[in-house]
């Protein structure tokens, strides 16, 4: 089953079904999400795509890119249209920039591949301003110029902190497209950016590239609570597993300032004690370790999922599975707490199901009407996105509009009410090992006396 997806995957013309997807985008804007009362911050993604010429389509450079913008009145439909006529463009090999980024003490994100982009400041225009200037800062992009078309917006999220529903931010990622056909110029911010990867699309939405992601959330106690909570707490979760995606880079470029550090770092450490830290700090013991596999999950995967599912074979969300946990009896007891959601919540998601030639759903159409008119009813926000969790959230329409056939995704519809059920299958496990132990610790004692 699996080869014969593979065989089709290979052949889809991608460049044409990405031609599409970017005029839809075009043509039907996600609408703006306000921040709730309790936060203030905005930040901004952009994801960056280009097309690989293959070898046997070789452009010719002196018509590969389009004609500058100021000497036409062309739409940014007719840009698209004459950009992907191009026949290196058809038979060419559509891709995505990310980033991984530099180490940082403090950094919830550190080492995490991202998309380029960062906080929105004062001075900033609006969101899209944010998500040029942050592109222009961390890899040296300029997406302001006549080789660079904007497309359009996806789903805006409002992420909250960890499993709660404090809001940390409002997130709003944009859609560019490099018209050229050679590779540009990156220059990385050393504080920002360890590497940066341009990533063939095809591999992204395919199914051998799927894996998991092994996460220590007992670094959520190491302020509050100190080393032995957090010791504790790994011995009993483990670690909590989610989906993601192995990325295959066609070209990468890493900083030179983070060169050598691994080896440096590395050099007077013992091997017990390296294993030590790989078991306590998990995917942080060394973010800056090149030998360590690229992954993309969490938030960033859940902005490209909305993306993915847009192109053939549409199983980007397909592919997704729930998060768990690696200690066995947890993860049991979780498949069972969560059975019947999990079951509910895949049919309803099934259910808004709309077929569509070019692969956007009906539980992806955007709603034109912004949240100026509910600003103030904030009960949109309990489908908010855990900056731990997948990272796909609904599309945040206002309560009016807000159901199954507009604004949201199929992702969002599978996660709703998931991480309650998570943290309630947690204080049953704790009571279970409670329990278990008593009674051992009973055994132990009553063998004691009698062969006392």
């Amino acid at each position: 089953m699996e080869t014969q997806k593979s065989e089709l995957l290979a052949a889809v013309p991608l460049p044409s079904s990405l031609h599409d997807v970017l005029q839809y985008l075009q043509d039907h804007p996600y609408s703006h999400v306000p921040n709730p009362p309790s936060c203030k911050k905005r930040a901004s993604v952009a994801l960056v795509l280009r097309v690989r010429p293959t070898y046997y389509h070789w452009p010719d450079l002196q018509h590969s890119s389009l004609p500058p913008r100021g000497n036409s009145n062309a739409s940014v439909k007719q840009r698209l249209n004459t950009f992907f006529s191009q026949d290196w463009v058809q038979n060419g090999d559509p891709e995505a920039l990310f980033i991984k980024r530099a180490s940082r003490v403090g950094d919830r994100w550190t080492g995490h591949v991202a998309l380029p982009g960062g906080k929105r400041d004062p001075e900033d225009a609006d969101d899209k301003a944010a998500a040029i200037r942050e592109a222009s800062e961390e890899v040296g992009l300029d997406l302001t110029t006549d080789e660079c078309i904007y497309v359009g917006n996806l789903p805006e999220r409002v992420v909250s902190t960890g499993w709660t529903s404090v809001p940390l931010m409002v997130l709003c990622p944009y859609v560019f497209l490099l018209t050229c056909s050679s590779s540009p110029t990156l220059r990385l911010q050393p504080t920002e950016v360890a590497s940066a990867h341009w990533v063939p699309l095809r591999a992204l939405l395919s199914p051998s590239q799927r894996t998991v992601e092994y996460v220590d959330i007992s670094q959520r106690y190491a302020k509050a609570s100190g080393f032995m909570t957090r010791l504790i707490s790994r011995s009993m979760l483990g670690f909590m597993e989610f989906s993601a995606v192995r990325l295959r880079p066609t070209e990468s470029l890493q900083c030179n300032q983070s060169l050598g550090a691994t080896a440096e770092d590395s050099r007077g450490s013992s091997t017990l004690t390296q294993c030590f830290r790989t078991w306590f700090l998990g995917s942080k013991a060394n973010p800056e370790d090149q030998t360590r596999p690229l992954l993309l999950w969490g938030l960033t995967l859940g902005i490209l999922a909305d993306f993915l599912d847009m192109l053939p074979p549409h199983t980007a969300v397909q592919l997704w599975q729930y998060p768990t946990f690696t200690s066995p009896d947890l993860r049991l007891i979780t498949s069972i707490v969560t059975y019947s959601l999990r079951k509910r919540n895949k049919l309803q998601a099934k259910s808004g199901a709309q077929p569509s030639n070019t692969g956007v759903d009906s539980r992806s159409f955007a709603v034109t009407t912004t949240c100026d008119n509910d600003a103030t009813d904030m009960s949109y926000l309990h489908n908010e996105v855990g900056i731990e969790g997948l990272g796909v959230g609904k599309h945040y329409a206002p309560p009016k509009t807000r159901d199954l056939e507009r604004g949201s995704d199929v992702v969002g519809i599978m996660l709703k009410g998931y991480y309650a059920k998570l943290s309630f299958a947690i204080k049953l496990f704790l009571a279970w090992r409670a329990t278990i132990g008593s009674l051992a610790a009973i055994y132990a004692w009553k063998l004691f006396q009698r062969r006392k």
